[in-house]
């Protein structure tokens, strides 16, 4: 399972490729993986450019120029890879965004995973009750010792 060091790991090396690249195409192959029908999905989704990406938690979040945004959680043996399609490994994909540079983000093993879509307000809602996030500025000594006397 991605544990939050691979999930902050898959943050750092994607931002840097997808930040501003417009999604060109979303292939769902699995439409359990997504919250919405897949039509309404790509309508949502394709052509809009990735203005920005986060993690929280063991969740990494793909802005939206929309102002929307992909929440996306691995779970169970879920994996990601990006590159071009003669690049992809051999195995079957849940989900594939295919950028404008003609690249892709290939998703893999998102049996119990998501790619859920979401407004900013439900995004917020959705992660309210993660505990802190340790990378923050915030988070220290004195404030996980608090935390802990609680």
């Amino acid at each position: 399972m991605p544990e939050l060091p691979e999930m902050e790991n898959y943050r750092i090396h994607l931002q840097q490729f997808i930040t501003g690249k417009r999604i060109e195409k979303i292939n769902i192959n699995r439409e359990k993986s997504i919250n919405e029908t897949p039509m309404l999905f790509r309508k949502q989704t394709e052509n809009h450019q990735v203005t920005g990406m986060k993690r929280r938690a063991k969740y990494l979040i793909f802005h939206l120029q929309n102002g929307s945004s992909l929440l996306l959680h691995l779970m169970l043996g879920g994996w990601m890879f990006y590159g071009s399609k003669a690049e992809k490994p051999d195995h079957k994909t849940q989900i594939e965004i295919v950028f404008d540079t003609d690249s892709y983000l290939y998703f893999f093993g998102l049996r119990l995973g998501y790619l859920h879509l979401l407004p900013a307000d439900q995004l917020e809602k959705e992660l309210s009750e993660i505990g802190s996030e340790p990378f923050a500025g915030s988070f220290s000594q004195d404030f996980f010792y608090k935390s802990a006397e609680r």
